[in-house]
């Protein structure tokens, strides 16, 4: 699930070299295999994590050695950081999920690793959603990692911090990876259009239908790359002949992307005139007690790829200055919603926000804490 595409589901077998994950992907893989970067410069976005000397560049060029938790949003280049890592250091790729590995198969990975050392192979061990380890299977790693039988790469989209054990985390690299910027989702799919690798130019894109698949992908690369290709195999069945220099190549235009992942586009520019009229029309419909509007608006904010943090603070707000002391209830559930786009994040904290939408909306209203504190303000200035 974590980093920039899906890891096999199951470890390689043992033998040299690394696993599956680091060798090059079928002509049949999913677009987001196929267009996996196989080096630093293929990289999009994390400027902050791969500038000139930074651990994380030392780690994939392979001149330096350490265990590393990455953590941040799906789609941002955690499993493909992973498997950089692993081409670097020339060891072997060994990938388990916490979805389904127990400290039994931790500690035959472990075995292999520590007989792999005495012939000088490292082995890198990827290990997938390590939040969802309990601490007996986190503990089951620290020697291992202590003494470098294995180099751990673990991925997590939850704060480390509340989800790793502490010797665990002590004995790591953390590094924060960001989610996409909007212009990072269209140079990977500008890339994916024209990449042999990819579509290999067989299909043009609209800017309308771009821009929609960029708004749809929530700053997740793979998101995008697999809506795009469920867009350009249906522009390709539906145009059967030959495309390229001596043909007359499909082109995706929205409707044709709203089609093929089945959601109609959300007509709203977060960084335009109709984001601040949507924001709006939510806190008035809150004010107003109107909670099918209010959720409505809600839906759309989130259907369209808004900031979850920027939600949360408007929610924080209002309920401060549109119901304050009639329901200081509505305070705590707005904080707790807003502790649960950190902690947990999206897609899950939409419950929240919807939960905190919904409290604020019926809750009584009063703006008596904005005309104590503007009084009080009053009289001291």
């Amino acid at each position: 699930m974590d980093g920039l595409f899906d890891p096999p589901t199951t470890a390689p077998a043992a033998g040299t070299g690394a696993g599956t994950l680091t060798s090059q992907p079928g002509a049949h893989a999913p677009l987001a295999v196929r267009m996996r970067p196989q080096s630093l410069e293929e990289i999009v976005g994390q400027e902050h994590l791969l500038g000139p000397g930074s651990p994380l560049r030392r780690l994939i060029s392979g001149s330096g050695a350490a265990s590393v938790l990455l953590y941040g949003p799906p789609g941002t280049g955690k499993t493909t950081m992973a498997a950089l890592i692993s081409r670097a250091t020339g060891g072997r790729f060994e990938a388990l999920s916490a979805l389904s590995a127990g400290v039994k198969e931790v500690r035959a990975v472990i075995d292999v690793a520590r007989r792999r050392l005495i012939d000088g192979q490292q082995t890198v061990l990827f290990i997938d959603e390590v939040h969802r380890f309990s601490k007996t299977q986190q503990d089951a790693l620290l020697d291992a990692v202590e003494n470098r039988i294995v180099l751990l790469v673990a991925a997590t989209t939850e704060n480390p911090s509340f989800s790793v054990v502490a010797p665990l985390l002590s004995r790591s690299l953390v590094l924060r990876l960001r989610s996409l910027s909007d212009d990072d989702i269209r140079e990977v799919l500008g890339r994916a259009v024209a990449d042999p690798r990819g579509l290999d130019g067989r299909v043009e894109i609209s800017d309308t239908a771009l821009d929609h698949l960029v708004a749809v992908a929530g700053g997740d690369a793979r998101r995008a790359l697999t809506a795009l290709e469920a867009s350009a195999d249906a522009a390709l069945r539906d145009d059967p002949g030959e495309s390229g220099a001596d043909g007359v190549r499909p082109v995706l235009e929205l409707a044709d992307v709203e089609a093929a992942i089945d959601r109609a586009a959300v007509r709203y520019d977060r960084d335009g005139d109709q984001h601040y009229d949507i924001t709006s029309a939510f806190i008035k419909s809150i004010r107003g007690s109107d909670v099918d509007a209010a959720l409505h608006y809600l839906a759309r904010m989130i259907a369209a790829g808004e900031d979850p943090r920027f939600i949360a603070r408007r929610l924080m707000i209002h309920a401060s200055e549109d119901i304050g002391m009639a329901d200081p209830m509505a305070l705590q559930t707005a904080v707790a919603a807003a502790q649960v786009v950190a902690l947990v994040g999206m897609p899950e904290a939409k419950l929240a926000l919807a939960q905190a939408t919904i409290h604020l909306a019926t809750a009584p209203k009063s703006a008596g804490v904005v005309s104590a504190i503007g009084a009080a303000l009053a009289d001291v200035e």
